[in-house]
């Protein structure tokens, strides 16, 4: 198969990641990366032995694919830039700053026939992916995602920079389509909000809290499914999962067990889906439609914070 040309815009923290997967990909050629601070990405593309570039438009014409991993602010006008020059785009969530702008996007993209896969990471972590094979009607879900401070990510709110993770994930685990959501959050730090929870109804009665937090003492990142009369639990960060049911005891004893799975590189196994759309023309499994579904939740979640509206609203 034709290897696929691509590039990387932006190589701070997870940018750096992204080029260093692609440089790894026998069928990817990593044409060059991109990034306003010459000296950082100079530096990394003579270790990756690529090329540097400070301008994305220097890669028009070079590439057939780019992952985009600049502030949320940028996405818009860096992934316009290379839909319009016919570039698929895998561009980290959020997918834009505003919900006009991912409509704009995906409409564009179907029109120049591009994918656009958004990155929902914990999409392909093995302790989702697992219990995620395994539901059949969840009735109720408890998200909960926690960090200590940190500058990085602060250009947004905790609900675009953590919580649409799991937003994310319990829309695809619910299989419905959320009816309405109360929220009450607080900035702590910075002048966004900082710390966030909210209660999302769905059109099919499943029901889920999730929380998020960047100005925590220790680092959280769960899922608890509740399905009949068992119990799932995904811890993200061991990529560890168990299932808990009442015990055959006549005592009211709850017996949880390990779900077995296999430690993944999850940003690894994401840029490769990515790049597998690409060469055989699929929808990927996070789309630009479920990226904006996911901003849509969290722009809602978020603007009720704000306006401190902590009653429960339709979700447009």
């Amino acid at each position: 198969m034709k290897k696929i040309r691509v590039g990387v815009v932006g190589v701070g923290y997870l940018g750096r990641f992204h080029a260093e997967k692609y440089a790894g990909l026998s069928d990817v050629d990593l044409i060059g990366v991109v990034d306003t601070d010459q000296n950082r990405v100079s530096q990394l593309a003579k270790k990756i032995n690529t090329r540097a570039f400070t301008d994305p438009i220097e890669l028009f014409g070079l590439v057939d694919a780019v992952s985009i991993v600049v502030p949320t602010v940028q996405h818009y006008r860096i992934a316009k830039l290379f839909i319009e020059k016919d570039v698929h785009i895998l561009i980290e969530k959020p997918i834009t700053a505003t919900i006009e702008q991912a409509d704009d996007l995906i409409a564009l993209a179907a029109k120049k026939g591009v994918i656009i896969q958004v990155g929902h990471i914990e999409r392909f972590n093995p302790a989702v992916t697992v219990v995620r094979s395994m539901i059949k009607s969840p009735q109720y879900m408890f998200a909960e995602r926690a960090a200590p401070f940190t500058i990085r990510c602060t250009d947004v709110s905790v609900v675009l920079d953590l919580m649409i993770h799991d937003l994310d994930v319990v829309m695809d685990f619910a299989g419905s389509a959320p009816k309405e959501v109360s929220a009450a959050g607080s900035a702590v730090i910075t002048n966004k909000i900082d710390i966030a929870t909210a209660r999302i109804v769905f059109e099919n009665g499943c029901v889920a809290d999730v929380s998020a937090s960047r100005v925590s003492d220790e680092k959280k990142r769960m899922l608890r499914v509740v399905d009949g009369g068992n119990v799932y639990l995904s811890d993200y960060q061991t990529q560890h999962a168990s299932i808990s049911r009442k015990g055959k005891s006549p005592l009211s004893e709850f017996v949880a067990n390990p779900i077995e799975t296999d430690r993944r590189d999850t940003l690894a196994d994401e840029i490769r889906a990515f790049v597998k759309s690409v060469q055989e023309g699929t929808t990927p499994l996070v789309s630009g439609i479920e990226g904006r579904r996911a901003l849509a939740l969290a722009t809602t979640i978020a603007g009720n914070i704000t306006e401190r509206i902590t009653g429960f609203v339709p979700v447009p």
